[in-house]
């Protein structure tokens, strides 16, 4: 079973007269990134959120964006003036530099981290256990909806690989009359560039199967096949994670076709090439998306 880099996930947790909102997107990526965005009372905890979600996500871009609501009584916010300073100070020069208007600085500044100061206190060992839970929610729906995504990929993998089995099958039954054509044209070409007297017919019948030999493609056709098989069975293991090893096999099935087109000098079997490096194409694309 596959499962897709790409999903979505939510879950809302109610912590005394609060409530936190997590809300989770993932993208395809070659190594785990997270883009973390949440309130300051969870800053305590960050270190924690960030290891949860990289150890049950794994690969992909993830956006994990925490929102809260209070119910109770307002809570005092002040505003951070060195942080503020930190962050103007930079942005009034590069708007200097670009001749823009700093008085429409101050709006964006106070979206930055840090720099309003909520005077609510941090969850109480309890509410950090119920967020928890909740945090585990969103990772499970988000999985479930891979998972999901991941089927579809799946089923359009196997139509690619039996696409290029079909095609293997068809260079198959190609190649024998391709070896005799192209025997035929090598005899033939000696016979017209050597006089008859001159041909020792024990060198010429060597030279012509060491050339057929060099252009035969039955390994890579053999080889073919096999990469095929394996790329079958590696997708129906339940391992997670092996995206990377789909790509793999995918490279060698790509060297196996470039072989096969290098060495056939046969048009028929040229255009099968060409249309197994099509599908192989639209495999590697899908494979980007798994785990």
């Amino acid at each position: 079973m596959l499962k897709s880099m790409t999903g979505f996930g939510r879950a809302s947790v109610s912590v005394g007269d609060k409530v936190l909102s997590i809300d989770l997107k993932s993208l395809n990526g070659k190594q785990f990134e997270l883009q973390l965005k949440m309130p300051g009372l969870l800053r305590p905890y960050e270190f924690e959120i960030r290891k949860c979600l990289a150890e049950n996500l794994g690969r992909g871009t993830v956006d994990c964006q925490i929102s809260l609501k209070e119910s109770g009584p307002s809570i005092p916010v002040s505003i951070n003036t060195q942080v503020a300073r930190s962050y103007y100070q930079p942005l009034a020069q590069l708007a200097d530099e670009l001749g823009l208007d700093k008085t429409q600085l101050l709006p964006s500044l106070l979206k930055l981290p840090d720099v309003i100061v909520s005077g609510s206190d941090g969850l109480s060992e309890t509410e950090w256990e119920l967020f928890k839970k909740g945090l585990q929610e969103a990772i499970s729906a988000i999985n479930k909806h891979r998972k999901e995504e991941g089927k579809a990929l799946e089923a359009d993998l196997m139509e690619r690989i039996n696409q290029i089995e079909n095609r293997q099958v068809e260079i198959t039954a190609l190649d024998p009359v391709r070896r005799e054509k192209l025997r035929n044209s090598m005899n033939k070409s000696m016979q017209e560039h050597l006089k008859e007297e001159a041909i020792d017919r024990n060198r010429m019948e060597q030279e012509l199967i060491y050339y057929i030999e060099k252009m035969d493609i039955t390994e890579e056709l053999v080889r073919l096949r096999n990469h095929c098989s394996y790329f079958r069975e590696q997708v129906a293991t339940a391992e997670e994670g092996k995206g990377k090893k789909l790509s793999f096999i995918l490279q060698e099935i790509g060297r196996e076709i470039n072989t096969t087109g290098s060495k056939a000098y046969d048009a028929g079997i040229q255009r099968l090439v060409v249309e197994m490096k099509d599908e192989l194409e639209k495999a590697k694309e899908q494979v980007l998306n798994i785990l």
